[in-house]
């Protein structure tokens, strides 16, 4: 048996099952939270988190009419549980489409090794840190204590 914890592959049904489907955010409102913002979090935005020329999105087709249930015994992850196991709801990942790979009904067409690591320069959006402020980081250090004290 492993041990971890599962979350990525079920976070785009999930976050459409719990927050558009019960009007809480609207479809515009998942592109932008579940793409856009993610790659700003990370500072790799627009390289990826936006479809434009020069950008290098994934792209994923849902379905909001098709329903979907987590299970253990479907999942890619090699961990033997999940947290959750029969989970039912609205709005599937029915196709994803990377730079040169491609999943589609549940089936992962991926070649290992083929994932290009992505540097993520520091200052993330999240922090609201601008490189402008970087000289301010260094007040945020503890205070050294004396060997005196």
């Amino acid at each position: 048996m492993e041990t971890g914890n599962v979350g990525i592959e079920e976070r785009m049904h999930l976050v459409w099952d719990t927050m558009v489907e019960s009007g809480q955010i609207f479809a515009t409102d998942y592109v932008r939270l579940t793409g856009t913002e993610c790659a700003r979090i990370f500072n790799i935005y627009p390289r990826k988190g936006a479809i434009l020329a020069g950008s290098d999105a994934d792209i994923i087709i849902l379905n909001p009419n098709s329903s979907f249930e987590i299970s253990s015994s479907s999942h890619h992850s090699r961990i033997d549980t999940n947290i959750y196991e029969g989970w039912r709801g609205k709005g599937k990942v029915e196709v994803t489409m990377l730079v040169e790979e491609l999943s589609e009904n549940d089936e992962l067409k991926v070649v290992p090794g083929s994932g290009k690591y992505i540097e993520m320069p520091p200052f993330s959006y999240l922090f609201g840190i601008e490189k402008a402020d970087a000289r301010h980081l260094s007040s945020l250090r503890a205070p050294v204590k004396s060997s005196n004290s």
